[in-house]
């Protein structure tokens, strides 16, 4: 096993996550296999308890972790599922640690932070780093693994302690550290600085580990004599200085990454050279230039409660982004919060108001994203009723389909104080209920998490048509409460209908609006999955809806997605396929959903 360590300097918020990533689809265009590791200094155990507004959003694999983040980068670049273990935090190995000291593992020993506590990291770092993450047997080439925060952090000392024994022990041609650190231009001199770098190499030096590769964060490009100056003081030959520059898109830095060779000084510290070949990104290279190229607007409100903080609903801008590639659209945001629609705010603040309505009725779709706490709620349900009376393409996600539901129930059932328990325990038509699993004492871990299947009970309908009408699809979830059963009879006869279940047929995970152009509502997150190459169904149905795409992608989906699956062979409905010349595709593939398709007039659809 080789591993590459990826580390920040000067300030956080470099992008060592997205560096990571494409470090990672640099290697896998090499011919290697790729994991990942990210390591999180924090004491939380893991990010599931956070707000958003603190760490981003709370990112859910598929055996139910709660993760950071940077963990949905790797998965959405190398195409790769990662499990719980491949999110190390501080909290992680010291319980584990105090675990073992109470079983008496450590046979009377007194328990310090070395070597315990750093051999549980390097025992970590290397059991799970043998988990395969791509589908195939054995175990990857290469670990990825990624420390957060910046060098000198006090919780860091720990991990880099560690990783000093660790990169000793399994000797120089296993190991390869990359440094990202950031290269300043000041506005009044114009010069790209590099002290802060050179005092960031020089702590690291000191606390035991020397970088192979300096990827250094800048606004354009380094001169060469930065690059010189830069190897001189910090020691590392000026072939292996890498800038990571601004660009339109994050797509890019794997591309910046070959172009600058940083895949040979990879290659050469790990001792790959002569067995990995070139490079191959053709594919990520046509994906990448094409969204730079989109100009023809589509424009999605985005109704939530952390639209401050656009890192909150990174999976779902990322899913977003997918299907209107897809759809050869350029993908517009409108970000509306949720409490900027309801009637408090048109008395408190009318300018506000009216702002967040204009938006909210300028987008093609509307789309309300998961959530805790009522705070926006009423706005929320609003958002849903505009979509629903007015036709509008509509995407509930998890309490997105909530409150879609109570809106429903309040506007066509004619129960006014129809709610979720969550909001109004008291509630006389509870419409959403609490889940008999879940804990109203224990945050952490305690709700439905992870990846769940759903059945189709109706397969005549947008989403089984979308999902390429399979039985079943597997999704991942993360909630606490559930649609209440009691009362599908109630809304299916008013028009509702509930055509996704679990297996029990008690739970219900997807609603739909059948004389409604796209009204889709969904227990589940659909944005977990969706990847460059392969947008969720869901969302694509959205983004298709909101420009007019939608009547071609059903009827492609719907004629070839009974004998189509996904190129991991997993049934879970994202029909692939490649082009033909008179618009029909000629042979089935086992690549991604990079093509074309044409509707015979010439008008491609991007599939």
């Amino acid at each position: 096993m080789k591993y590459v360590l990826v580390t920040g300097g000067v300030v956080s918020g470099l992008g060592k996550g997205v560096t990571a990533s494409s470090i990672g689809v640099l290697l896998k265009a090499c011919g290697l296999r790729v994991t990942s590791i990210k390591i999180d200094p924090y004491l939380n155990t893991d990010a599931g308890t956070m707000s958003p507004f603190e760490h981003g959003e709370v990112f859910v694999l598929d055996d139910g972790g709660e993760v950071d983040l940077d963990l949905g980068n790797y998965e959405r670049f190398l195409d790769i599922t990662l499990t719980r273990d491949n999110n190390i935090t501080t909290g992680k190995i010291y319980q584990s640690v105090i675990d073992k000291e109470r079983r008496g593992d450590y046979l009377g020993k007194t328990v310090q932070v070395v070597p315990h506590i750093t051999d549980a990291i390097q025992e970590w770092i290397e059991r799970v780093a043998m988990i395969p993450v791509d589908g195939k047997e054995g175990p990857a080439d290469v670990c990825v693994i990624e420390l957060g925060g910046t060098i000198g952090d006090i919780e860091s000392m720990p991990f880099i302690e560690a990783l000093c024994q660790f990169s000793y022990r399994v000797g120089p041609g296993n190991f390869c550290l990359i440094h990202v650190s950031l290269v300043p231009v000041l506005n009044v001199v114009g010069e790209q600085k590099t002290k802060p770098t050179q005092h960031s190499v020089r702590g690291l030096r000191g606390l035991g580990l020397t970088p192979n590769i300096l990827a250094c964060r800048s606004t354009k490009a380094l001169d060469r004599n930065v690059k010189e100056k830069l190897s001189q003081f910090c020691h590392v030959p000026a072939e292996n200085i890498i800038t990571l520059y601004d660009v339109s898109n994050i797509w890019h830095i794997p591309l910046l990454l070959r172009d600058q060779n940083a895949h040979k000084g990879i290659l050469k510290s790990l001792n790959f050279l002569g067995i990995a070949w070139e490079p191959d990104l053709v594919e990520w290279t046509t994906r990448t230039e094409l969204c730079d190229m989109l100009y023809d607007p589509v424009r999605i409100a985005m109704v939530g409660k952390y639209t401050g903080l656009s890192d909150s609903y990174l999976s779902v801008l990322k899913a977003l982004l997918h299907a209107s590639v897809t759809c050869h659209k350029k993908l517009i945001v409108d970000w509306v919060p949720a409490g900027d629609l309801e009637d408090v705010t048109a008395k408190e603040a009318p300018d506000v108001y009216k702002a967040a309505w204009d938006l909210l009725k300028g987008a093609d779709g509307v789309l309300v994203p998961g959530g805790f706490g009522d705070r926006g709620v009423e706005g929320k349900i609003l958002a849903a009723k505009y979509a629903r009376e007015n036709k509008i393409p509509f995407l509930g996600i998890c309490l997105g389909m909530q409150i879609a539901v109570i809106e429903f129930a309040r506007s066509v059932l004619g129960l006014h104080d129809a709610n979720s328990t969550e909001f109004n325990p008291k509630t006389s038509n509870p419409c959403v209920i609490f889940m008999p699993e879940g804990s109203k004492t224990h945050m952490g871990g305690t709700m439905r998490l992870g990846s769940r299947r759903t059945y189709f009970k109706v397969t005549d309908c947008k989403s089984a048509k979308l999902y390429g009408n399979v039985s079943f699809v597997d999704e991942r979830h993360r909630h606490r409460y559930e649609v209440n059963p009691n009362m599908i009879s109630q809304l299916e006869k008013a028009g509702l209908l509930f055509v996704g279940r679990d297996e029990s047929g008690q739970r219900m995970e997807i609603v739909e609006l059948p004389c409604h152009p796209y009204f889709v509502g969904v227990q589940f997150h659909p944005e977990f999955k969706s990847r460059p190459g392969e947008p969720s169904a869901l969302f694509l149905g959205l983004i298709a809806a909101a420009c007019g795409q939608l009547d071609i992608i059903l009827q492609y989906f719907g004629h070839l997605g009974k004998v189509l699956t996904r190129k991991n062979g997993k049934s879970n409905g994202q029909a692939i396929m490649k082009p033909h010349q008179n618009g029909k595709p000629d042979k089935f593939s086992n690549g991604s959903l990079n093509h074309v398709y044409s509707n015979g007039n010439g008008n491609g659809v991007h599939l």
